[in-house]
């Protein structure tokens, strides 16, 4: 898998993240209402990428800068978005992968903390999620009210160095 940065408003990111909402929609009964807009992901502030195998999209997620607020975020957090696999390509590490080279870049971009909110019926993410160093924080954000919601993060001082992006 080849991760490219392309924005969030390309065409493939868009698509990726209107079947990402339909997974949604299957689990929970409707979509994500986060306010998202693509300059969200527009660096310095943030980052979207796509993993490409084969020259198709099969894998996708960013990070947008976060600032303190109440809920305990932190103004050098980065929260993580978008995460999606299409479901043939599951299973191969491409999730993994992407979200190793967001930690990575969000490092870069002097983000200390990667934060994120899923949902007690995707136990696949929550998996991955606390096998790459992520521990539940504080609930933030739009769903923070919500029972299935699940708020997790990680300092990202502790992320090694970048893994190639290059899965087979």
């Amino acid at each position: 898998m080849e991760i490219r940065t392309t924005g969030f408003g390309h065409p493939d990111a868009q698509q990726l993240a209107a079947d990402v909402q339909q997974e949604y929609v299957r689990r929970y009964g409707d979509g994500d209402q986060t306010a998202i807009r693509t300059d969200h992901f527009d660096p310095p502030a943030g980052l979207f990428v796509i993993g490409y195998q084969d020259g198709r999209p099969v894998a996708c997620g960013g990070w947008r800068a976060k600032e303190r607020d109440a809920d305990g975020l932190r103004d050098t957090d980065a929260e993580l978005k978008r995460m999606y696999v299409v479901p043939a390509a599951r299973g191969k590490g491409y999730a993994r992968a992407v979200l190793r080279h967001l930690e990575a870049s969000a490092l870069a971009a002097g983000r200390t903390r990667l934060v994120l909110e899923t949902g007690t019926l995707q136990p696949e993410a929550i998996a991955l999620y606390a096998s790459e160093g992520y521990d539940r924080i504080r609930k933030f954000g739009y769903y923070k009210d919500h029972e299935q919601s699940v708020c997790m993060g990680k300092e990202l001082a502790a992320v090694p160095a970048a893994q190639p992006a290059d899965v087979r």
